[in-house]
């Protein structure tokens, strides 16, 4: 399912359990993606994008990513609306404060961003750093959420 989004389009896609994926880029949906879930999740991200909802609820299912990759992710749900932790601060909240670098690495792999706030995380002297791993306006469209739920001034 294709969302227009003020950061550009979004493409969402389901199975029967929950939302698997929030893309920057064009997915092919799956045949029996959940049309229930996916309309929850056009209806909350366009909420948040919209300054009314600060937590997503939407049922989530993970098709991907290691226990450790989906341990970060689980944590990441936690940073609340408005607040951003360091890459060594999520480290030590999973129990291993010196994998900041694998918190980047999971962060890059995140199947479903802005649901799951990897953007909320930053370096440690509060720069931004990537975003969407490679992607070349990722650091833009990070800015452009902490500017929305006002970490970052405009």
């Amino acid at each position: 399912m294709k969302i227009e989004t003020p950061i550009g389009p979004l493409w969402l896609d389901a199975d029967q359990k929950g939302l698997t994926a929030v893309s920057f880029e064009r997915i092919s949906e799956n045949e029996e993606a959940n049309a229930q879930i996916l309309s929850l999740a056009k209806q909350q991200l366009q909420e948040y994008f919209s300054g009314e909802r600060h937590v997503f609820d939407v049922p989530l299912s993970f098709q991907r990513g290691t226990a450790f990759q989906q341990k970060v992710w689980r944590v990441l749900t936690r940073i609340p609306y408005g607040q951003s932790r360091t890459y060594k601060q999520v480290a030590q909240a999973i129990g291993q404060p010196k994998a900041a670098r694998a918190i980047g690495q999971a962060n890059r792999l995140n199947p479903l961003p802005i649901v799951i706030p990897c953007h909320r995380v930053i370096g440690q002297n509060g720069q931004l750093t990537g975003y969407m791993g490679k992607a070349e306006n990722g650091l833009v469209i990070k800015r452009q959420l902490l500017v929305l739920e006002n970490i970052l001034a405009h």
